[in-house]
């Protein structure tokens, strides 16, 4: 398994080996030594989710207050989607600054999301379904939202004839409305939380 670290510190992509035969396809979708050798320490599974979009459909962009935030390790099963990672984190060099990764169901690439990052994707196929390994249980009232077309952030959608989003997606913040009120994450904070996980 290769891996590469997107221009946003706290994200990286993992391509897995896939071994076709006459009976399909096989591959290691997750290693955790791969993992923890990418990222310096363990992933903490604690849920996984599974979204299906129809084409057109921008979910994100979700973040988790910090601490203790959720990270993400995200692949796609069917379909294609753009994923996009957006650095939300105040104080942080690349604040405001976004990187993006195509993930499909023949690839099989994996993205991970730190703690801290927003994290947002559009459906790019007639159908997809996602899956998201998760680092803490789903909680409502930790869970946050920018909106995925602040013309700021100016992220790279495509050009397609209707982007769905749900209510509470469309009723998000800009980015620097929820700077203004306090909701974002710091990057002191980020990095206290990171610090204080076990490295093995």
């Amino acid at each position: 398994m290769d891996t590469r670290a997107l221009s946003i510190k706290g994200a990286w992509e993992f391509h897995p080996v896939l071994r076709p035969d006459e009976r399909g396809v096989f591959l290691e979708s997750f290693k955790a030594d791969i993992f923890e050798s990418a990222v310096g320490r363990p992933f903490d599974l604690r849920q996984m989710n599974i979204s299906v979009s129809r084409r057109g459909t921008v979910r994100g962009i979700h973040y988790a207050d910090v601490p203790p935030g959720q990270a993400k390790y995200v692949q796609c099963f069917e379909g294609k989607i753009l994923d996009i990672v957006v650095d939300i984190r105040v104080g942080s060099p690349t604040f405001g600054q976004w990187d993006a990764a195509e993930l499909d169901a023949e690839s099989r690439t994996g993205l991970f999301i730190t703690e801290g990052l927003g994290h947002a994707f559009c459906a790019l196929t007639e159908s997809v379904t996602v899956g998201y390994l998760c680092s803490t249980p789903y909680s409502p009232t930790r869970e946050r939202g920018i909106h995925p077309l602040d013309p700021a952030l100016d992220l790279p959608w495509p050009d397609m004839s209707e982007i769905v989003l749900s209510d509470k997606d469309e009723g998000a913040p800009l980015l620097a409305d929820a700077a203004d009120m306090g909701m974002l994450p710091t990057i002191d904070r980020c990095q206290e939380w990171e610090l204080s996980q076990p490295l093995h």
